[in-house]
């Protein structure tokens, strides 16, 4: 464990959790957290070595038969214990997310959402119905659907335990066992849930949550031949490589949540003062560092002036420095790495496009990096067509509609799109030309080179059954 002395948290957990223990890890390896604000180091955590995460499966793998035996009410019970333990931790997991990636402790909602979300499915085990028929003579067919076993969940670090809980609540109240993999980036709010799942009593083995690095855990995971669907959220280049693993494999089942370059098309009779903001927290919220950020804004001429203005003056009243402190709304990019990948696709965006706001320079010592926009980009200038994941956004104008509907279109992303108009049937026009967007109750996920596979509240539990179809011979039927 790692002691910080700055906040009110006085150990940090930096171990693995598997089989319903903590360990360190086989080899001793760890790995450096440097803070993204002041750019120190403050804890090393414990990277999963190859023997670990077959372990972490192992456990899993063990623990299933038990565990699937148990009804829906039963493995809900432990649900409710744990969504209760993660809003009591709200503020330590807040202040740990922060250190680790910069993420304002004033915005931090994740615990009330992965709180939510363990609660939800707790009473939904009951999802898992299917169909019978007796259009076979002398036959009662029937189809049943069953948990696969062993679940590997690969999330990402701008807002992990939202991706933990969705991926691992359906999977576990479904029946499956998993193993959690967080990523370097942000490894302590995965750890610490993993102390949670032991104070809630979970069976040794039915949740294992380890730390490190893709090629490492993240690769024997995806090659693994227990492990029989695997659920990932992050880049397309990770995505691509998870998805030819599993075929190389034992063709397990692939969910995958990858980028987007998500539009917003704002129309004449607009709420422009609703456009702006929700546009503009939709870029700026934790720095830019969100899949379904709108990055790429089409106004209409005819108030493209006032929009800007108004976007502009809005975007540049954030505040910006140590993510601990309540007041301040925009932290400092996840680390180095981040940091400097924004940075070169500024310096593309300078040379393609007009910058109307963030030629000014941040006086802090961490990975800042100030909300910029940029106008009068070309569509095939990397910055509209790539996914940079920071504060910088492209503003565009457009006259007619269904040259900005092809424009939003023309990317190997289609993850979220908004569109902002007071005209329904413009609305439903152009929602039926674009690409998704998001709601609890509804499927969320990639179109194209944006993700394989739906997730949310509704189908998550689909992902994680198998059916089978049972012929039962009925005599003198």
């Amino acid at each position: 464990m790692a002691s910080i002395e700055s906040t009110k948290i006085q150990e940090i957990e930096t171990r693995l959790f598997i089989n319903g223990k903590f360990v360190e890890s086989s080899d001793k390896h760890t790995f450096d957290l440097t803070s993204p604000t002041t750019k120190e180091k403050f804890a090393k955590v414990y990277e999963a070595s190859e023997d670990d995460t077959n372990a972490a499966v192992a456990a899993a793998k063990a623990a299933f038969p038990a565990w699937s035996a148990l009804s829906p009410p039963q493995r809900g019970a432990y649900f409710r214990k744990l969504a209760a333990l993660i809003l009591e931790s709200h503020e330590e997991l807040a202040q740990l997310e922060a250190m680790s990636m910069g993420r304002p402790v004033s915005g931090y909602f994740d615990s009330y959402a992965a709180a939510t979300t363990f609660d939800f499915f707790a009473e939904n085990g009951y999802q898992a119905l299917r169909t019978t028929s007796l259009n076979t003579p002398g036959y009662v067919n029937m189809t049943v659907r069953q948990p696969f076993g062993v679940v590997a969940a690969i999330i990402p670090w701008n807002v992990p335990i939202l991706f933990l809980a969705g991926k691992c609540a359906p999977a576990l109240i479904a029946g499956n066992t998993v193993v959690i993999k967080s990523i370097e980036k942000a490894p302590l709010t995965s750890a610490k849930i993993a102390t949670l799942v032991e104070e809630a009593g979970f069976a040794p083995g039915v949740i294992n949550i380890i730390s490190g690095h893709g090629q490492i855990s993240g690769n024997v995971l995806s090659h693994h031949m227990y492990v029989r669907v695997l659920s990932f959220t992050g880049s397309g280049r990770t995505g691509r490589l998870i998805q030819t693993a599993a075929a190389e494999s034992n063709m397990k089942n692939v969910v995958l949540e990858l980028g987007g370059k998500s539009p917003a098309i704002i129309f004449p009779d607009a709420d422009i003062e609703k456009a702006v903001e929700e546009t503009k927290h939709s870029i700026q919220w934790n720095s830019g560092q969100v899949c379904m950020a709108n990055s790429r804004i089409y106004v209409h001429e005819s108030i493209a002036p006032t929009f800007i203005e108004l976007f502009n003056k809005r975007f540049a009243t954030v505040t910006i420095g140590d993510p601990l402190l309540p007041d301040l709304d925009h932290g400092p990019l996840a680390d180095e790495a981040q940091f400097k990948q924004v940075q070169a696709y500024i310096e593309s965006g300078k040379k393609s496009g007009k910058m109307s706001l963030g030629a000014e320079t941040i006086d802090h010592k961490g990975f800042f990096i100030q909300p910029m926009v940029f106008l009068d980009t070309p569509e095939d200038a990397q910055v509209t067509k790539e996914e940079i994941f920071g504060p910088v956004v492209n503003i565009n104008t457009f006259l007619d509609e269904d040259d900005v509907v092809a424009k939003a279109n023309n990317t190997e992303f289609g993850l979220c799109a908004a569109v902002y108009t007071k005209d329904i049937h413009r609305a439903l026009r152009i929602a039926k030309k674009l690409d998704p967007t998001l709601a609890h109750d509804m499927p969320f996920g990639g179109y194209k080179s944006s993700g394989l596979g739906r997730e949310g509240w509704s189908v998550s539990i689909n992902n994680f059954l198998e059916t089978k179809t049972i012929l039962v011979k009925v005599d003198n039927a």
